[in-house]
């Protein structure tokens, strides 16, 4: 699960987050939406700790992020919009060596490795060089990377960014697959028909604050008139 408290960050003059409350159940996918610089990253950074918040708290897979930030870390799974990836490991080196830096056992890694490359299509290309694999196939190397260690919760800012559309299809279907099973999911996407299609809820963000948040269905009920969420979107963020 994810909570937060009345989260605020600044930047100068600029409220990047204000006050933003939230609540995201385990076995949820949670559709995080806003237009540019509305404070999605911002808010996720601060998830993730590479973002110090202002004032709040934040408390992922019911453990304090200020208190037990290792702890909190070791339970989440991050996919940034453009992922670091070494270039000169091959898929396979790079899955061992990011099972090193969440403490997995050698046997477990050695099991599940090979394993997530099948998943995602990568065997062929498990002892290839990063540099050489199209970017499509460098963003199912990282999501293989991330899902290894089971994290509880999984944070994925615009995971769609550049990918055809079989590799879209393979990622809504995994995200799904993962929430069944009680991950909980935090996704930021401008792609609203996929946040209709896949988000069990919707929350969209402006200048920093939480200015609709709920089911589809609960979002349309609210807005009469407005039948879609492009219209809703658009309605709630240009002013």
């Amino acid at each position: 699960m994810i909570r937060l408290e009345n989260l605020n960050k600044h930047y100068g003059q600029l409220h990047a987050v204000n006050e933003l409350c939230l609540e995201v159940p385990s076995g949820e996918l949670f559709c995080f939406l806003g237009p540019n610089g509305a404070g999605k990253t911002t808010s996720i950074k601060m998830m993730t700790g590479l973002v110090k918040p202002d004032t709040g708290r934040i408390i992922l897979a019911d453990i304090d992020a200020a208190k037990e930030p290792v702890k909190a870390r070791s339970q989440v799974g991050y996919i940034p919009d453009m992922p670091f990836i070494y270039e000169r490991l091959t898929p396979m080196e790079f899955l061992l060596f990011t099972g090193d830096l969440y403490q997995m056992s050698r046997e477990d890694v050695r099991e599940k490795a090979p394993r997530m490359l099948e998943i995602f299509g990568m065997t062929d290309r498990a002892h290839t060089l990063n540099r050489d694999l199209s970017h499509g196939m460098r963003q199912r190397v990282i999501y293989a990377a991330t899902l290894m260690h089971e994290p509880k919760v999984l944070l994925v800012d615009e995971p769609f960014i550049g990918l055809d559309p079989h590799s879209i299809r393979l990622i809504k279907d995994l995200l799904r697959e993962h929430t069944r099973r009680g991950m909980t999911v935090l996704m930021t996407t401008h792609i609203l028909a996929i946040a209709e299609e896949i988000g069990d809820r919707i929350g969209i963000i402006d200048h920093g604050e939480l200015v609709a948040c709920g089911t589809l269905d609960e979002l349309n009920t609210a807005t009469p008139g407005m039948n879609r969420l492009e219209d809703l979107f658009l309605e709630l963020t240009l002013h």
